[in-house]
């Protein structure tokens, strides 16, 4: 069988390259079935053949192509790590969802969520607060947030809005959780059930009602530590 790749050696010193030799109209003959990929040997010396001994100057091997890995994407959260607040926020946010969405009324939504495969596993007290507390509150919320937005309410999608309410809620009635941490949670489900991009404008958002809403606890956070200074002799004890 006719090898698939012809090759030309090169007729004047022009064509030698760095390494001393050059590969020239390596196109695959038009009679030639598809073969495997060909790599030339930039290093005839360490090249050998399956008997041990050097190949000859040049010789290009066929070796089968190995395919690219694909490039690791991030890894989601594990169930497993989830912590029972957690769970809640993440019930909380589809209840929300469906009343923003839909219309329905928050005890409805609450017996349609409860019903839901792992709920045991969430704080039922922290879901009800944020369910029915949001929901109470909603034009507060709004009216809180409103101001920290660069386009219309309309334009914001349900899922941030209700991540959004979450959030400026927990800053509000839940000063037992940190600031930090209400932001984090914030940012996760954003990242778990929004768009694309969606957490970082729920980030740029919460940080400004976090400095309204947390101002003692954010501006104790952004201050630098205090460095101890080396007592002297004259210093009283």
């Amino acid at each position: 069988m006719p090898p698939a790749w012809r090759l030309k050696w090169p007729t004047s010193w022009s064509e030698l390259d760095e390494n001393g030799f050059r590969f020239c109209g390596c196109a695959p003959r038009k009679d030639a079935a598809m073969s495997p990929a060909l790599h030339i040997n930039a290093h005839p010396q360490q090249d050998t053949r399956p008997n041990g001994r050097p190949a000859p100057f040049g010789v290009r091997h066929m070796m089968p192509e190995t395919p690219a890995s694909p490039p690791s994407s991030p890894k989601p959260r594990k169930a497993a790590d989830k912590s029972a607040r957690t769970r809640a926020r993440e019930f909380a946010l589809q209840a929300l969802y469906q009343h923003l969405v839909g219309g329905n009324n928050a005890a409805d939504i609450d017996v349609f969520t409860r019903d839901l495969s792992g709920f045991h596993k969430a704080d039922s007290v922290h879901y009800d607060a944020l369910l029915h507390g949001c929901v109470a509150e909603a034009a507060a919320l709004d009216a809180l947030i409103v101001p920290k937005l660069d386009r219309p309410l309309g334009e914001v999608s349900p899922i941030e809005r209700a991540v959004m309410w979450i959030g400026a809620y927990e800053f509000q009635h839940c000063l037992d959780v940190p600031w930090r941490v209400v932001l984090n949670e914030c940012i996760e489900l954003a990242k778990s059930f929004g768009g694309t991009d969606g957490h970082k404008y729920v980030n740029g958002v919460m940080h400004k009602l976090a400095e309204q809403l947390r101002a003692t606890e954010v501006a104790a956070n952004a201050a630098p530590p205090k460095t101890s200074r080396k007592r002297e002799a004259g210093d009283p004890a």
